[in-house]
C-alpha cells in the first residue's frame, strides 16, 4: 500500500503499558525478581527498563486475570542461567511455573495482576 509524504519505519518498541492493580507490589515483582531497572516514577505509574525497550506499569482499571483482554503476554530474554536455574530461582520465589513441550528455553509465569510471561533462558 502507497501513501504519499513522509514515510515512516519503525525501529523498536519504546514502551509497552500494562495495568496493574497495586503499583508497588508489581514494582517488586519486575524489579526485585525480574532484575530491571526503574527509568522514572511518580504516583501510580512506573516505567521500568528491560534492556532497550521499557516496561509502563500504570495503575488503573481492576486487572482481569489471565483474561488476555489488553495483551497475550510479554516475552522476556534473561541475560544468564539454564532453564532449570531460571525455573527454579522463579519457583523459589513461591511462583508457579509453566513450560512448552519441546521447547527447553521456554518458562511461563504470570505476574501478581495475572499477565502472562513468557522467560526465555538463553541458548545453550
Amino acid at each position: 500500500m502507497d501513501h504519499p509524504g513522509l514515510r515512516i519505519k519503525a525501529t523498536g518498541i519504546d514502551h509497552v503499558v500494562v495495568h496493574v492493580e497495586d503499583v508497588p507490589r508489581a514494582r517488586g515483582f519486575y524489579v526485585d525478581l525480574l532484575g530491571m531497572e526503574v527509568a522514572r516514577e511518580r504516583p501510580g505509574q512506573i516505567f521500568l527498563r528491560c534492556g532497550q525497550q521499557r516496561l509502563a506499569l500504570f495503575e488503573g482499571r481492576k486487572a482481569a486475570a489471565g483474561t488476555g483482554r489488553d495483551l497475550n503476554h510479554i516475552a522476556f530474554q534473561v541475560e544468564s542461567g539454564s532453564y532449570e536455574e531460571v525455573k527454579e530461582s522463579l519457583e523459589a520465589a513461591g511462583i508457579a511455573v509453566t513450560g512448552r513441550k519441546g521447547d527447553p528455553r521456554c518458562i511461563y509465569v504470570r505476574d501478581p495482576d495475572g499477565h502472562q510471561l513468557q522467560i526465555l533462558a538463553p541458548r545453550i
